[in-house]
């Protein structure tokens, strides 16, 4: 993004979900980043239900939308499927396709995961069908989930995972063939005194995973010693419901919280954050864009949504405030960006020759550097001297968010243009980013362009 450009948030569409809806989620494959995927969560009292008794169990309803983007229609998402489920509290989409299908994981209501593929139906749409279910535990919600391929180079001889956390505040680690796609359960232990909202891996090394809970804590565990954690953090003051790790910088890590803070890490040292912005509400969802390594969206719950710019973050300086959206009378979940980008008349720029999608920044990632709301154990290791590796690590990770020079750009692959933003962190003036939130109490998925003024 040009540091100088003036962008305009613009809402292109709002769509009503009928269910009140907390998660979605673009397609993050080639050829199907056109697709969004939508979650619902509708809490029902027995009493609301025809021939139910009143003294009865609350009743969680479910919605699975699938809806297409398409550039130049009136109301740029159509509907291509509902399905109607356990209540959904969290989706992911794999990063690399499963057994030549794009895969969906749902966290429901029902102490599942369970995993959908996208296929092509007769009308030359896509439909998601279940594939793979696997119950974590009985009488409990599943409330987050993680694939272990949120980079796309992992290694060919790393196994397929999926990190689950639960409403009985434990973590599950899963196996997923990747000729079947069946879902084998590997490992649970309790890692929260109350509700684990949040569970996700570290990128970068994916026997490394992150957790967050009821409990204020933040913690790290590392799958090859399971049942103690590696370390706990309180610095959040009321429970930790989002975390994800940046697919672009290998020691970021951005944490949100009940205590409406976002905090980014530097994993190599957890004592304490090296940012800490204020959101004005509840941090439940964080999403690091797909290629703009510097620009991280949250879904600020009743503090509407914001694009957050951390390009300075490093340099002790504040994380800004790029864009802000507040929805009165409601509450975002959830948030994403999309993979893909409107087409904008020939006299712009277009994606690449030939009218193929260009690579991914992951393709082509250039280093700067040579590389509601108990206490526990803290086992936090002292870094305040900081001697010459620390030094040398604090200089890499500020390094790593600077934007491409002129001499990085000469090593971009032929068919990477100037002219071709998703290729780069100083973008032009015509870009136009999507992204989709959804708000829970008046049940409206909004997609949104995030576009030069």
């Amino acid at each position: 993004m040009a540091g100088n450009c003036s962008r305009v948030l613009c809402g292109l569409q709002a769509v009503d979900t009928e269910l009140t809806v907390d998660s979605v989620e673009w397609c993050p494959l080639e050829g199907c980043r056109r697709l969004l995927a939508c979650g619902t969560y509708q809490l029902r009292a027995a009493e609301d239900q025809a021939g139910l008794n009143a003294d009865g169990p609350q009743v969680r309803l479910g919605r699975l939308y699938l809806y297409s983007f398409s550039d130049n229609a009136a109301d740029p998402l159509a509907e291509v499927q509902r399905r109607d489920t356990d209540a959904i509290l969290d989706m992911k989409w794999c990063h690399i396709p499963v057994a030549s299908h794009a895969l969906l994981g749902l966290a429901n209501a029902s102490g599942s995961i369970e995993l959908l593929r996208l296929v092509q139906s007769e009308k030359s749409s896509y439909i998601l069908q279940p594939i793979s279910s696997l119950t974590l535990e009985e009488n409990c919600l599943s409330l987050s989930l993680d694939w272990s391929t949120g980079k796309p180079e992992r290694a060919r001889n790393q196994p397929l995972k999926i990190i689950s956390s639960d409403s009985k505040g434990q973590l599950h680690l899963l196996m997923v063939n990747e000729t079947t796609a069946e879902l084998q359960p590997v490992a649970s232990w309790p890692a929260h005194h109350y509700e684990a909202w949040i569970t996700a891996f570290n990128y970068w090394q994916t026997e490394l995973l992150y957790s967050g809970g009821d409990d204020g804590l933040l913690k790290g565990w590392d799958t090859r010693m399971l049942g103690t954690a590696i370390f706990t953090s309180k610095r959040h003051t009321m429970g930790v419901c989002s975390i994800q790790s940046s697919p672009h910088q290998e020691h970021v890590l951005a944490t949100g919280s009940y205590d409406e803070h976002v905090l980014l890490w530097d994993t190599r040292n957890m004592k304490q954050p090296f940012a800490d912005t204020p959101a004005q509400g509840g941090v439940w969802r964080l999403k690091w864009h797909p290629v703009y390594h510097h620009l991280l969206l949250a879904a600020c719950m009743h503090g509407g949504f914001k694009i957050l710019n951390c390009q300075k973050a490093t340099e002790k300086q504040e994380v800004t405030v790029l864009a802000s959206q507040t929805l009165p009378h409601s509450l975002v979940y959830g948030a994403d960006w999309s993979w893909y980008s409107p087409t904008r008349p020939s006299s712009s720029w277009s994606f690449a020759p030939n009218g193929v999608e260009a690579p991914t920044a992951d393709q082509y990632h250039l280093k700067v550097a040579e590389e509601s709301p108990a206490p526990s154990l803290e086992r936090i290791s002292d870094h305040s001297e900081e001697g010459p590796a620390e030094e040398r690590n604090r200089v890499e990770l500020k390094a790593s968010f600077l934007p491409l020079t002129e001499d990085m750009r000469s090593q971009l692959p032929p068919t990477a243009k100037a002219c071709d933003p998703i290729l780069y962190p100083g973008g032009t003036d015509s870009d136009n980013i999507l992204l989709a939130t959804c708000s829970f109490y008046d049940h409206v998925l909004h997609l949104w362009k995030w576009g030069a003024n």
